[in-house]
């Protein structure tokens, strides 16, 4: 069986939606090239490939697209050294010691996060005042390598729309490498050692 994956590229919806013969993503990137003015000649692809990144997921509905499980998911310069960081929100069951034992909840009723059609969703001012909600929630915060991103453009040329797609393309595939196996264990719902 194979692995959910974390996160895709919607490429048909992106060309459908375009308009002039670009894609959605591409005229994004055309029309916010002031923002990636500080990469320019950059030696280190971080910061073109954050800010590629973030314009990709924050067009509606993202030209990322991610699994139902992904709360957010942002990639950004370290602080530290410059090295790519990513920060993935995750949906979770609750923890095996909440588990083994339903004293704690002294019969209040507790939910875990309600699902619509699968979806899970934050619960309604309604459910909010009938019980008490405990939602739990991953942070995975990791490095991403970095040799597989393309160098930063030397200005706003006719090359930012394919380099802001290649950065991407490269972030989606480390990112779905990292963190496929996470989602697939918490889709599956069985202890690793089970």
């Amino acid at each position: 069986m194979m692995e959910p994956r974390a996160f895709w590229l919607d490429e048909n919806f992106d060309r459908e939606r375009g308009a002039d013969g670009r894609g959605r993503y591409e005229a994004e990137v055309l029309g916010r090239t002031d923002e990636f003015a500080a990469t320019w000649g950059d030696i280190a692809p971080v910061a073109f490939a954050a800010t590629a990144w973030r314009m990709a997921t924050e067009l509606s509905p993202g030209y990322v697209r991610w699994h139902r499980r992904i709360v957010s998911a942002t990639c950004a310069a370290s602080p530290w050294d410059g090295s790519l960081i990513c920060a993935v929100t995750v949906i979770s069951r609750w923890p095996a010691e909440l588990t083994w034992t339903r004293q704690w909840q002294r019969d209040r009723g507790w939910r875990d996060w309600p699902q619509l059609f699968g979806q899970y969703t934050t619960p309604t001012e309604q459910d909010l005042t009938r019980s008490p909600h405990l939602r739990a929630m991953l942070q995975v915060e990791a490095p991403v390598p970095l040799g597989d991103l393309p160098p930063a453009p030397e200005g706003p040329d006719d090359s930012v729309a394919a380099t802001a797609r290649r950065a991407v393309v490269v972030l989606t595939r480390e990112l779905n490498d990292l963190l496929d196996p996470v989602i697939g264990q918490l889709e599956a719902g069985v202890p690793a050692d089970s």
